[in-house]
């Protein structure tokens, strides 16, 4: 892999409308209250993340199907041109469809999969963990391209550091640590 390429971790995170449960604060003995709507909708949220620049693409799509991440593929070679892109993803059937991999193929960008069930290794499920903590815990969006919109642009707003932090490749258990000397 040239040292000039772009080493991208892809994953998908799926938003609704209704807001995730966690854990919060209200008076000892009485119940918190989260409104919602009693209507629900989804996006999806493709994401990258370059381990060695910090520089983060999201985008929303409807369904999470093959159409979908070509799309993103197509995104991704848009905005880094010529550059050589190499991406860790995981085996979801969208990324190993024939016409996804002849898209990838045309597009030149390198996939990489990684083993099956082990999403610790991918920095962008680690992103999309804090990102359904901060901004979609107890909260109902108005509607879901709100919600969308508010997902997208937590993780654009995170400084270098705190995205490289929240993702876990600054922590020394990395597995790409020796990689990025």
């Amino acid at each position: 892999m040239p040292s000039s390429a772009m080493l991208l971790f892809e994953d998908e995170t799926i938003i609704p409308l209704f807001p995730g449960l966690r854990r919060g604060w209200s008076r000892k003995g009485e119940q918190a209250l989260v409104p919602i709507s009693g209507k629900n909708a989804r996006r999806v949220l493709f994401g990258a993340i370059d381990m060695r620049t910090e520089h983060r693409i999201v985008a929303p799509y409807r369904n999470m199907g093959q159409v979908s991440f070509q799309q993103f593929l197509r995104l991704l070679r848009q905005r880094y041109r010529a550059r050589a892109t190499w991406m860790l993803l995981d085996g979801a059937g969208c990324h190993k469809t024939p016409t996804s991999l002849q898209v990838a193929q045309e597009l030149q960008i390198t996939l990489i999969t990684l083993p099956k069930q082990c999403p610790e290794l991918n920095a962008m499920d680690h992103l999309w963990r804090a990102l359904k903590a901060d901004v979609s815990a107890n909260f109902q969006y108005p509607n879901i391209d709100q919600h969308a919109m508010a997902a997208e642009k937590y993780i654009l707003a995170l400084s270098n550091k705190e995205a490289l932090t929240k993702a876990s490749i600054l922590s020394g258990n990395f597995w790409l640590k020796t990689f990025l000397k």
